[in-house]
């Protein structure tokens, strides 16, 4: 299938009749697998996330780009993060068009394209497309958004995190200050200011939960603590027994082994700590889907709930990254905001929550995390690249509470925005590549048979219609046909070597299309000075 050059967008029918443009609220979470909240087969509170699904649509096929920077870069400009500078990470910088760490000129975001169709542009939370230096150039008011509140940092305390901002100044967290509820607060906050007003208001909500630091209220971590006592092997039974009993899932499709990284739980030391760190990331989610609740009540107070269409989804899948104390970053801070010493690193014995720890929750619940699929945040199996998607709209879903089984993408965000808001794409930047999901919503099949592509510190994949190619750097290529075998258990590579080497070569030329490079040479590539503040 063809990407969508054309230009202006076209208007979807079903918007035609439409009487007023649609406020859009788009909310990221960090770090958080494909089975975690309940719609999607979590034992994780979220009762406001899974009322959206119940009301709206959720897709059983949507993909992110596996790690931070690179799904944000996809996220705000349509584009393939090769594209936009952002390849890999904006703090790893080299002297190559598709790896700079620094969102291009030669895209638009989605706070450019909406502010230019007329609508107030909002954003709280994590932003991450840029580095942070003495340049503020591609913060996000320099980039279409008329007021921020969050962190440029990739990571941080939620208690006390480095670089807060306000618009381009910093501010210094207040008393009692929690990230999570700081980003709600400030996102509630921006809709009843906006919803009052008579041109639409688009939001952007980037959550930092619930990536590490392990941190979160005593009064949320106590309601897991026993929830978890059944430790990893369990949990990822009872997950996939609810993702096929809700139909989320084909039972076709076997839950994938446990890693070959990951003991068996019978086998497992230290399980009360082990059991604190699922709790605690537990708690990091049910505090996020409150916030997602105060910004849905204030939609409503306001009256413009049903004229706003929202969308939900992750970054990348869990991440089975495990912080050893000798971690060093910015953003790692050395004592607390009372003065004490902050414990960085997984130290069994040492119960994550609290702000002076500095954890993450660990390969096995990250295991857990992404039932039914293998592998993690940084590939693209379907472990690190599936992520639930969540989408309500009032009056333009065609069948609420439904799955929607077509393959969905970041890449379709800026185009699905566009076509709700009637709003052109700019001419002087690069094509979009993704498509309205809008006509999907409808209940069309618009979507399957596409191609898709990724790359990410090597690793890499192609998606043509159900076969997907994939590699797990540096290995060599595998084949799945998804249809039959979502969990990615039986390489075809082998059998069907005329597909593999087709697809092969579809994937090098949108490399080559995209400025997407091997990963040697991204390593050997000069790195980019910068000066910092």
């Amino acid at each position: 299938m063809k990407r969508r050059d054309f230009l202006p967008l076209a208007v979807s029918p079903l918007l035609r009749a439409a009487s007023a443009k649609p406020n859009i609220i788009l909310i990221l979470a960090d770090d958080m697998g494909f089975s975690d909240i309940g719609c999607y087969g979590g034992e994780v509170a979220t009762p406001h996330l899974d009322s959206l699904a119940k009301s709206g649509v959720r897709f059983t096929q949507f993909y992110n780009n596996a790690r931070c920077c690179p799904t944000r870069a996809s996220l705000l400009t349509g584009l393939y993060p090769h594209q936009t500078g952002v390849g890999h990470m904006v703090d790893n910088g080299r002297q190559l068009p598709g790896y700079t760490g620094e969102l291009n000129r030669n895209c638009v975001t989605l706070g450019e394209a909406l502010k230019a169709g007329g609508y107030q542009t909002r954003m709280t939370g994590k932003w991450h497309v840029t580095p942070v230096n003495k340049s503020k150039d591609n913060w996000p008011n320099q980039r279409g958004f008329d007021r921020f509140y969050g962190t440029i940092h990739g990571a941080g305390s939620f208690y006390d995190p480095v670089g807060l901002s306000e618009d381009n100044q910093p501010v210094k967290p207040g008393k009692d200050f929690y990230y999570t509820d700081a980003i709600a607060a400030k996102a509630t906050s921006y809709i009843e200011e906006c919803a009052g007003k008579s041109d639409p208001f688009f939001l952007y909500a980037a959550f930092t939960a619930p990536h590490w630091p392990m941190h979160a209220a005593e009064e949320d971590i106590a309601k897991y603590r026993s929830v978890y006592s059944q430790g990893w092997d369990e949990l990822r039974k009872a997950r996939h027994r609810r993702q096929l009993a809700s139909g989320l899932l084909e039972s076709r499709w076997a839950l994938a082994p446990r890693d070959a990284d990951v003991p068996a739980w019978a086998e497992t030391p230290d399980k009360t700590w082990q059991i604190e760190r699922m709790a605690v990331y537990a708690a990091m989610i049910t505090r996020m889907d409150r916030g997602i609740g105060q910004m849905i009540a204030a939609l409503k107070k306001t009256k413009a709930f049903d004229n706003t269409l929202i969308c939900f989804l992750s970054d990348n899948g869990g991440c089975a990254e495990e912080l050893k104390s000798t971690i060093k970053a910015e953003y790692v801070v050395q004592q607390t905001a009372s003065g004490r010493p902050v414990k960085p690193g997984n130290l069994p014995g040492t119960m994550p929550g609290p702000d002076d720890t500095f954890q993450s929750y660990g390969i096995g619940w990250a295991n857990a995390s992404n039932t039914p699929f293998r592998l993690y945040k940084h590939w693209v199996h379907e472990g690190g690249i599936s992520t639930p998607f969540i989408a309500h709209w009032p009056g333009h879903i065609a069948k609420p509470g439904s799955f929607n089984r077509q393959p969905g993408h970041l890449i379709d965000l800026m185009a699905t925005f566009l076509d709700a808001s009637k709003t052109p794409y700019p001419k002087a930047v690069q094509p979009m590549e993704g498509m309205s999901l809008l006509p999907a919503f409808a209940g069309k099949d618009t979507l399957t048979g596409r191609t898709l592509h990724w790359e990410h510190e090597g690793n890499r994949a192609i998606r043509e219609g159900n076969l997907k190619l994939v590699s797990k750097h540096p290995g060599g290529w595998e084949l799945y046909d998804l249809a039959a075998d979502r969990t990615e258990a039986r390489d075809l590579a082998a059998a069907q070597p005329a597909d593999a080497a087709r697809l092969a070569a579809k994937y090098a030329t949108w490399a080559a299309r995209v400025g997407a490079e091997p990963w040697p040479i991204v390593q050997k590539a000069p790195k980019i000075e910068r000066l910092l503040d």
